[in-house]
């Protein structure tokens, strides 16, 4: 587990939000871009992507 919460700058596909959360807690990117998607049909998910999104730093380059 890494130590810090940062956006990459490779290996995302929007924002790069629930990539930095899979290397953050050590979990598959698909199975956090999957909970999104699934929060997202509840309603909350992009709420929260957005959100986190703006809070969640750039990776240096």
């Amino acid at each position: 587990m890494t130590t810090a919460l940062v956006r990459p700058r490779s290996g995302k596909i929007l924002g790069g939000v629930c990539a930095a959360l899979a290397a953050r807690f050590g979990l598959p990117k698909f199975l956090v871009r999957l909970a999104f998607v699934i929060f997202g049909l509840v309603g909350i998910g992009e709420l929260v992507y957005i959100v986190l999104w703006i809070l969640i730093p750039k990776a240096p380059a």
